[in-house]
């Protein structure tokens, strides 16, 4: 578990400040890694975390009513975090105001995504902790990459804004931690985990077919985008088959 949590905070603090070490990152590369981690994203939701959540719920409508509703959740959230999750990039003036709305709705959706990592043996029967986990971290990757170019673009306190990603990368680790506690408290149930699990079910599913559509302006699919987005699917299913088993 402590690997985990250190995996997720190094990894969001890492991407958020490779923003200063590559200025200007290439639009065209950026969308390659947005493809390919967008396609492992939506395939391990699809085989990993779907399955599981209606084999092991006593109610699959009201699991998929959960997924819908967290597929929703996550839109209401875009509009406060312009997309960011995603890894959007937007520019805006600068300013010494802290884009509150930004960290709280991020943070709402980072802290949903840790509690998928629950300990495995209490939820996950010891299966496909590993992939998850990997998923995680490449969605956090672009995720962060995009919140610190926000951050550093908005506000002119560069110290200010690294505090402030410091407080993001632990939005995870704490959704894993607390939830993993409550849970061995029994303050919460296995069928609470199943509505959690269904809600960050939904948010990815938004955010991973969101980054198809916005990386093909004008519906166009490049060959190049087809390759990465079936590599992405192609390790998701290497992923679960090798280590979720």
């Amino acid at each position: 578990m402590f690997l985990n949590i250190l995996l997720l905070f190094i990894t969001a603090f890492g991407a958020g400040i490779a923003v200063f070490l590559i200025p200007e990152l290439n639009k065209e590369k950026f969308k390659a890694i947005l493809s390919f981690s967008g396609a492992y994203l939506f395939s391990i939701t699809v085989i990993h975390i779907l399955p599981e959540l209606f084999h092991e719920s006593s109610n699959p409508i009201q699991a998929g009513i959960f997924v819908l509703m967290g597929f929703f959740l996550q839109m209401m959230l875009e509009y406060f975090t312009s997309g960011v999750e995603h890894g959007h990039i937007h520019h805006s003036h600068e300013t010494t105001a802290i884009p509150y709305l930004l960290l709280v709705s991020l943070g709402i959706h980072s802290f949903l995504e840790g509690t998928l990592l629950v300990h495995p043996s209490s939820v996950h029967g010891g299966e496909g902790a590993t992939t998850l986990m990997f998923g995680l971290i490449m969605h956090k990757m672009p995720e962060a990459f995009a919140l610190m170019s926000v951050l550093v673009l908005q506000m002119k306190n560069k110290t200010l804004a690294i505090g402030l990603l410091v407080l993001f990368a632990l939005t995870s680790p704490m959704g894993m931690m607390m939830s993993n506690a409550l849970f061995n408290m029994n303050l919460i149930t296995k069928d609470v985990f199943g509505i959690l699990f269904a809600l960050v079910a939904g948010n990815f599913l938004h955010i991973s077919t969101t980054i198809f559509f916005e990386s093909s302006p004008e519906h166009k699919f490049k060959a190049q985008k087809l390759l990465l987005s079936v590599s992405g699917a192609g390790m998701a299913i290497l992923a679960e088959y090798f280590m979720g088993h």
